[in-house]
């Protein structure tokens, strides 16, 4: 049920006392952690909590690289998409597209990319994993071209290390099928 189409509520809803409209609020608040999060970001933090934030999920991503390269490419796979995970939660609490996309091409940027692959099994977890970083490399760089062209100018550089990183790897392959551009 949508408020837009039930006027009537949202009359009602706005008519009712401060007290009730407050403790209303709160119960909703409770039940969404994203929307906790979000709210206590934006009435009780500031700008410094902000890179603060950014800066623990570089140290975060930087402590896990040497245990990412002795992992096979199924486990860092997993682990990747957890990491990817985490930074569209920041985004979710944060609404920072340029620190959203900042995040992305430094771990992006990051991530060992030579695997080991395994000898069994169904699956080739290679190739998800090739397919996982190149779409995600696009959606990173689709969101790059909605922010202002100050902010695209600032992430340029890391943006074509990052594709030049992937043209000189075994992903060039995926990426130009995927019609990657190789710099921007």
């Amino acid at each position: 049920m949508k408020l837009s189409e039930h006027k009537d509520l949202k009359n009602a809803i706005t008519g009712l006392p401060v007290k009730e409209k407050d403790k209303l609020l709160l119960r909703l608040i409770a039940k969404d952690k994203i929307l906790t999060e979000h709210l206590h970001y934006k009435l009780l933090e500031d700008g410094v909590d902000l890179e603060s934030r950014k800066e623990n999920i570089k140290a975060e991503v930087e402590a896990q690289i040497s245990e990412l390269k002795k992992l096979s490419v199924k486990d860092a796979l997993a682990k990747v998409r957890k990491i990817i995970t985490s930074i569209n939660h920041f985004y979710k609490v944060t609404k920072d597209s340029f620190g959203e996309v900042e995040l992305k091409i430094f771990i992006l940027g990051t991530i060992p990319l030579d695997y080991k692959r395994s000898l069994f099994g169904y699956k080739d977890f290679g190739f998800l994993f090739a397919t996982y970083y190149i779409k995600t490399v696009q959606v990173t760089l689709n969101k790059l071209a909605k922010l202002h062209e100050d902010l695209q100018f600032d992430l340029a550089d890391s943006t074509n290390q990052l594709l030049n990183r992937i043209y000189s790897s075994k992903l060039a392959g995926a990426a130009e099928a995927s019609n990657l551009p190789r710099a921007i």
